[in-house]
């Protein structure tokens, strides 16, 4: 340890810095669209009709059975196949994300969903509102409130599973670690300093899910 060497870090911060941004841009527009999708599959596996609740059924457990990594090869190589055209890595990587959170989030707001006192669903069919209107104000607000915690806890597992991008050639935080460690020959500084950034992060992220819970509690 007594040659390490600070300053080899100190003067990759802007491209370490360009790395990160690219790494917190993905978790926060996966999280919204995993989000969002994952919400219209509870809504779907928990709607009665039986060709939705079996589509997403098997939507969640395909998706949950095979790994992260395997997704994003799908979309980064089928999808260009499909539209005939590349749409880069970022764009892969990203609907590759969304559609592995979805599988994820969803079961999270099926569990928020169903923890919601049927009894406020009845009244709000018995003051004359609609099935997405009771979803709207009723259900979802109380849901999303219930799994707040698990999002959030969630969210901060997606940000770690960002460092996958280095597959389709994405310049994220520990893709420009790795760049920089070999380029300058210095992989213990580069290394630790990646792992402490993305200890940081998380355990500040864990640290939000506690006082979230906490706060709940009482």
């Amino acid at each position: 340890m007594g040659d390490f060497d600070f300053s080899v870090i100190i003067d990759s911060l802007p491209f370490l810095w360009d790395g990160l941004q690219l790494s917190l841009l993905l978790t926060f527009l996966a999280i919204i669209g995993g989000l969002v999708l994952g919400t219209l599959l509870a809504l779907a596996r928990l709607s009665g009709i039986a060709p939705l609740a079996l589509f997403a059924a098997g939507y969640v457990n395909l998706i949950r059975a095979v790994p992260l990594i395997l997704v994003i090869f799908w979309f980064y190589f089928l999808v260009p196949l499909a539209l005939g055209r590349p749409i880069g890595g970022f764009y892969s990587a990203l609907i590759a994300f969304v559609m592995f959170e979805a599988a994820y989030y969803s079961e999270i707001m099926r569990a928020g969903i169903q923890s919601v006192a049927k009894g406020q669903v009845h009244a709000g069919k018995a003051t004359g509102l609609g099935y997405w209107q009771i979803q709207r104000f009723i259900v979802l607000p109380q849901a999303f409130r219930n799994m707040i915690p698990i999002l959030v806890t969630q969210g901060i597992i997606l940000f770690q599973d960002t460092s996958l991008v280095f597959v389709v050639s994405l310049r994220d935080l520990m893709t420009a670690s790795s760049i920089v460690a070999r380029t300058e020959g210095r992989l213990v500084e580069m290394y630790l300093f990646a792992a402490l950034v993305y200890f940081v992060i998380c355990f500040a992220g864990s640290l939000f899910v506690r006082r979230l819970q906490t706060r709940m509690a009482t």
